[in-house]
């Protein structure tokens, strides 16, 4: 099977693959303006934090494509992209890559003389691009190097991870995937993520294309599985990363993380730097997406509970720091993470860029 891609830009289009209808239908949305991909990542046609990022950044294109068209000049230019960031922001509250390439399209805009700035604007959305497919690739080495000494692992993830939530071979699942290539992997047991089964739907469609050794579990499995002592670790991405080291990611993570600790497993998440809101000191100041009931209420087109039954239905939750045994990044790993080694690590790194 053909390796499914993300996104790509074609002639002043963004072309998205509609994940909504993976594994067994295979479409894709040609965006032509921003409010598409805002509906695109809204209705989780593109989705996973980086993918959403890029996706967003190539929306900004988009709409200085159609400022241009409607020959918007000066202020009401910059009124125009402005709405348009605003729009793409309330897409996905809880996802910080998303506000991070957007911040950087503003950039841009700030900088940028008129007549140049669709020009500009596709050049870095561009660079965000394969910034991330670079960066998913150093997650992959880094995370691979904390198993150096370890062969026929088993390791546990949850959502998807992979090319589909990135633009590159993924984050945690990258981190999979070269296991794999240096055949140290045994097994990866992949939760189904409910109530979406993104696990189900596109990480297990992901591992069987690669020839990955996986077997599917429910996500109430997974506790069973480690008393039986069949997982080495887990591994998981992220949407949100506050300054101490609390993570946001897809609701099911935070009861794994108390699962691997009372089983004594390490837990890991693998995201790139630009996924840290270090304007955040905890994860309580996360806000967290609340989404359609009906998500809960219906099943594969079939209703599965009352029509009317109250649901409470967060995208995310967020696991404490303490829970987490180290975070990989493109840059290094942070073992363990808390508000003083994830402060030396942003330290460094704003050396780096200064120095660079």
């Amino acid at each position: 099977m053909k390796p499914l891609c993300s996104l790509q830009w074609e002639k002043d289009t963004l072309v998205i693959l509609d994940q909504t209808g993976l594994p067994s239908h295979i479409s894709y949305l040609r965006c032509h303006t921003c409010e598409d991909v805002a509906t695109a990542i809204k209705k989780l046609s593109l989705r996973g934090a980086p993918a959403i990022g890029v996706g967003a950044a190539y929306a900004m294109v988009l709409a200085a494509i159609q400022a241009k068209k409607n020959k918007l000049t000066g202020d009401a230019l910059r009124e125009y992209l402005a709405k348009a960031a605003q729009m793409l922001r309330a897409s996905r509250p809880t996802a910080v890559n998303l506000f991070w390439a957007l911040s950087e399209m503003e950039h841009v805009i700030e900088k940028t003389p008129e007549e140049q700035l669709t020009e500009a604007l596709l050049a870095r959305a561009a660079a965000i691009h394969e910034e991330d497919r670079r960066t998913c690739e150093k997650i992959a080495q880094n995370g691979a190097m904390l198993f150096q000494k370890r062969e026929a692992l088993s390791l546990l993830t949850h959502c998807n991870t992979g090319a589909l939530a990135t633009t590159g071979i993924g984050t945690a699942l990258g981190v999979i995937l070269q296991l794999h290539k240096e055949k140290r992997l045994a097994n990866v047991y992949v939760d189904e993520t409910r109530p979406l089964l993104q696990g189900a739907r596109l990480t297990a469609t992901e591992l069987m294309a690669a020839g990955v050794p996986c077997q599917l579990l429910s996500d109430n499995m997974a506790g069973y599985v480690m008393r039986l002592g069949r997982v080495d670790g887990v591994i998981v991405g992220a949407d949100r990363i506050a300054a101490n080291g609390d993570t946001a990611n897809k609701i099911g993570t935070y009861a794994l993380a108390v699962l691997a600790a009372y089983h004594e497993i390490p837990f890991y998440v693998a995201a790139p730097y630009s996924t840290f809101d270090f304007s955040i000191e905890t994860g309580r100041e996360i806000t967290i997406e609340q989404r359609d009931p009906d998500e809960v209420r219906w099943f594969n087109n079939q209703a599965s509970a009352p029509p009317d039954v109250p649901v409470f239905n967060p995208a995310f939750d967020v696991t404490p720091h303490e829970l987490i045994t180290a975070i990989i990044t493109e840059k290094d790993v942070i073992a363990p993470p808390n508000s003083e080694t994830i402060s030396v690590y942003e330290r460094s790194l704003s050396h780096d860029n200064i120095h660079n």
